[in-house]
């Protein structure tokens, strides 16, 4: 694995998302890497908790800002502070999102909104409001999909239509900013072993035989990468401007099968999925 710490340091960056997960892994290495940093959460606790762990608590070097990221003017208001405050970025890592559980025809289209909300109007509103910098800067934008992105699944028709939307988004984007210096990156995560889906809301249980609890415990055993090395995979990815980031073996493996068989795929995640939700 390339060394890439050496790429964000004194470099600007901004994370949303930074109170838990990839997004709290990605913090902690650009903080070790001398990054300036703007950290970003709906989660309060958790960003001041990062910040803790990061030894940034009385530093100059971090900016916080716990806001909404699903609502378009806290995201208007939040970019002009962070330049006037630290400077125009080098990177952004639009990290922050969310999911729910449950098939289509039982699920509320509100359940759907939300999710589109954040998912994909988040990381569209952030780069909307930031590209201006990162063209200044000639900087990397860094945009978090899934291997949901590649693959449709059951039970996460919401999940799945915000991180096929952020792919497409993305995808498009770096054709559009090919002139400008600017580098665009879609990250694929497989399985990481965050609390997105444990903090999961239900709409619709389609094992209502189990517990949640048993089916939190089903999705650990296949969340097989940690936050730490996901952060690294994507750190090196954004420092190298690869346009495609895939982190983990098995989104490297589903996303090879979808290719391969692209209508028999379908089969395949019956019997990986049969104990998900």
């Amino acid at each position: 694995m390339v060394d890439f710490t050496k790429s964000y340091k004194d470099k600007i960056c901004v994370v949303t998302g930074a109170a838990s997960g990839i997004g709290r892994a990605l913090t902690l290495k650009l903080a070790t890497s001398g990054a300036v940093l703007a950290l970003s959460d709906i989660d309060e606790a958790g960003l001041k908790e990062t910040v803790k762990l990061a030894g940034l608590e009385n530093s100059n070097r971090v900016m916080v800002d716990p806001f909404d990221i699903s609502k378009a003017d806290e995201i208007a208001a939040y970019a002009p502070k962070v330049e006037a405050g630290l400077g125009a970025p080098h990177y952004v890592f639009n990290v922050a999102g969310l999911t729910r559980v449950g098939e289509f025809i039982n699920t509320p289209l509100a359940s759907m909104e939300k999710i589109m909300d954040v998912n994909y109007w988040g990381v569209v509103r952030m780069s909307k409001a930031f590209i201006n910098g990162l063209i200044e800067t000639r900087g990397t934008l860094v945009n978090i999909s899934s291997v949901f992105g590649f693959i449709g699944w059951p039970g996460q028709t919401h999940y799945c239509a915000s991180k096929f939307a952020v792919r497409g988004f993305t995808e498009t984007l770096a054709q559009e900013l090919e002139d400008t210096g600017v580098a665009v990156c879609s990250v694929h995560p497989g399985g990481v072993s965050t609390n997105i889906a444990r903090n999961a809301q239900i709409d619709h249980n389609r094992f209502p035989d189990r517990s949640k609890a048993d089916l939190d415990a089903d999705f650990d055993k296949k969340a097989i990468t940690t936050p730490d090395k996901a952060a690294e995979i994507i750190l090196t990815g954004a420092a190298k401007r690869n346009k495609r980031i895939v982190v983990g073996t098995d989104a490297k493996i589903m996303s090879f099968v979808q290719r391969v068989f692209p209508r028999a795929y379908t089969k395949l995640i019956k019997i990986y999925a049969k104990d998900l939700l």
